[in-house]
């Protein structure tokens, strides 16, 4: 039997689980709020072309009105001014799009604290338990937020100082970025930053150092708690938008069981 057939029968099975890490989405999927004076995306839209009507008698379709960094979705090293020379989504390498990925799960942490932020420290103590981060790989970064997910004002968590939402560190950031062999981080939250990244030094670190570094950010993951803490392959697609500094995209996980 070939590797192919054997994964296909293992999924047929139950023997390798597919699971959904994507969030809905729809009109009502959160978005970034950035402060004045700085532009914000849209949200996300449906505009319905014809239904089974005059305008088409014998199908439905829409336009959608979207932006590349709404609900789950896949930032790239062009997203970022440190990353400006680097590839656009359409030019992400295949191997980034199936790769292994890992599971560090702080959920207790950020249940005590919004503004945790992961150390490398954090990393360390994990890799000490559970071996290397995966060369080439994701590295998925559970904080139990996307509970928050149905609603944008618990998920965004806001107030006069500014969004409360965990993160990683700047120092940790720029080792994942320049001293491990993972190609991006995933994270629950709404963008891989934490929600006051804007006080960091520098401002938002994982955008900064993690994309000038050419590697890439997944942002509002679903289902990591299904997710052991090593052997999951990961399975991105984004559309492949010619210059475009992101994406929309369903994230998939095969699990063995």
């Amino acid at each position: 039997m070939s590797l192919l057939d054997g994964l296909g029968k293992a999924i047929t099975s139950g023997a390798v689980e597919i699971v959904d890490l994507t969030a809905p989405l729809s009109s009502s999927t959160p978005i970034l709020q950035l402060p004045e004076p700085f532009a914000n995306t849209i949200p996300f839209r449906l505009e319905e072309i014809s239904r089974y009507d005059e305008r088409g008698p014998r199908w439905y379709w829409n336009d959608i009105h979207t932006g590349e960094h709404t609900g789950t979705h896949l930032d790239v090293p062009v997203h970022w001014v440190s990353g400006k020379d680097g590839h656009d989504v359409s030019q992400v390498p295949l191997k980034t799009l199936v790769a292994p990925a890992v599971v560090l799960d702080f959920s207790a942490r950020a249940a005590e604290d919004p503004d945790f932020l992961l150390s490398i420290d954090d990393v360390r103590a994990w890799t000490a338990e559970h071996g290397p981060l995966p060369d080439g790989g994701w590295l998925l970064y559970r904080t139990g937020w996307d509970a928050r997910s149905a609603d944008q004002e618990e998920f965004l968590n806001a107030d006069e100082t500014g969004s409360h939402s965990p993160g990683v560190s700047p120092e940790c950031a720029r080792w994942l970025a320049e001293e491990t062999p993972i190609t991006g981080l995933g994270v629950e939250t709404v963008g891989t930053d934490a929600g006051q990244a804007p006080a960091l030094e520098p401002m938002f670190p994982c955008h900064e150092l993690l994309l000038g570094a050419g590697k890439h950010g997944l942002t509002q993951l679903r289902n990591l708690a299904s997710l052991p803490p090593t052997g999951t392959l990961l399975v991105v697609s984004p559309l492949p938008i010619v210059g475009g500094s992101g994406s929309p995209a369903r994230v998939l996980a095969l699990v063995e069981r």
